[in-house]
């Protein structure tokens, strides 16, 4: 697989934790303006503190801030970026429920300056397993809207959206290997959802080829990746997490031969929890010189898996991909936005641990 110094390590976890009660009092509190920043960020601090306790405690190798700090996974990083929100899509939307949330672009996008360097040495100083950092996919703005999200304001010409996209994420990037990061994991919700009829129905609704959709995501990205100071770069994939429920469903074998092979990323965070995402046989296109982490504890429901129906699991994948190249962790965060999902702080303990008692089962090794 490569040296067990350097990730992805066998057991590895998504990147978000559940927020705790004391910060989501802070946030409202500050919504309100009832306390100002330096007590939200002093708040913050305590919460990342104690999840870094906890990810050392179940022996995890890697730690992240549990996006602590942020509302969702990706809306703090995209607001660094320009005037960027989301809205849902029109209830007669076309696609029906493969109709994707609309990115309204307000603004060109343009990097202004580090946005996750401060919390990376935040991190970094406060552990000592390998800190490592999440990013959204530069995918998922054009995903959610084509081309019309991109022209409506901000653009006329998208190649210049993407130019500019490009630059942004490469200059976050370099950011953060000046900063000392060496584990970054981009969080890219669009290729999962390929596999999805409904999903492709709506893109084509819209206008898009879901298959030259594919090629440009993996030309835009390869574009953001080359050339990247030393950094171990992995890529999730989701089909959705928000609160605890999925938004799409559907094999990986639609994006499978394409993204396995050309895309330039070593290791790939796959969810597996449930039988949305199809069989194991899509991994038969992993090339040798990558590897896969088995997303087979969920992170939407509180039951415990189990043990050894995961190792059952383990063996059926490694019919595709040898057991040295394939690791294993939750199939998503615990909180893709700060509400997180309908599980409890004890279990997402339970199931951390699980995951880092499976890995030394079958590896010998977290």
């Amino acid at each position: 697989m490569r040296s067990q110094e350097s990730p992805p390590f066998r057991a590895e976890h998504v990147g978000s934790l559940l927020r705790p009660a004391a910060l989501l009092d802070a946030r409202q509190r500050f919504a309100r303006s009832e306390i100002d920043s330096a007590t939200l960020t002093a708040a913050e601090d305590r919460a990342i503190e104690a999840a870094v306790r906890l990810q050392e405690r179940v022996g995890l190798r890697l730690a992240t801030d549990g996006e602590f700090r942020r509302a969702s996974y990706h809306s703090y990083f995209y607001g660094q970026l320009g005037d960027i929100s989301f809205e849902a899509p029109p209830e007669n939307a076309a696609g029906g429920r493969g109709a994707q949330p609309v990115a309204a672009i307000r603004s060109r996008i343009a990097w202004k300056g580090p946005i996750h360097a401060a919390d990376f040495s935040f991190l970094r100083m406060r552990t000592k397993a390998l800190p490592k950092i999440t990013i959204p996919g530069p995918s998922a703005l054009h995903f959610r809207g084509g081309d019309a999200a991109v022209t409506k304001h901000a653009y006329r010409d998208v190649d210049e959206f993407w130019d500019d996209i490009v630059a942004a994420f490469r200059s976050e990037l370099r950011s953060l290997a000046t900063a000392g990061c060496r584990y970054v994991q981009i969080d890219e919700t669009a290729f999962a959802k390929f596999g999805d009829a409904d999903v492709q129905a709506a893109l084509r609704a819209r206008g898009d080829d879901p298959n030259a959709l594919i090629d440009r995501y993996i030309d835009v990205t390869n574009r953001v990746l080359a050339g990247l100071p030393p950094i171990s770069i992995g890529m999730h994939l989701c089909r959705g997490n928000r609160g605890g429920q999925w938004h799409a469903e559907g094999s990986y074998e639609a994006v499978a031969e394409k993204l396995f092979n050309r895309l330039a990323i070593k290791f790939f965070f796959l969810e597996y929890d449930s039988p949305r995402a199809g069989d194991f046989t899509p991994l038969r296109l992993v090339p040798k010189d990558k590897s896969v982490v088995l997303g087979l504890v969920s992170t939407k429901t509180g039951a415990l898996e189990d043990e050894s129906a995961l190792k059952r699991r383990i063996e059926e994948a490694s019919r595709f991909v040898p057991l040295e190249r394939l690791a294993i962790s939750p199939q998503c965060g615990f909180a893709s936005t700060e509400l997180g999902n309908p599980i409890s702080p004890e279990m997402q303990e339970a199931k951390l641990r699980l995951v880092v008692e499976l890995a030394q089962d079958v590896w010998g090794t977290a």
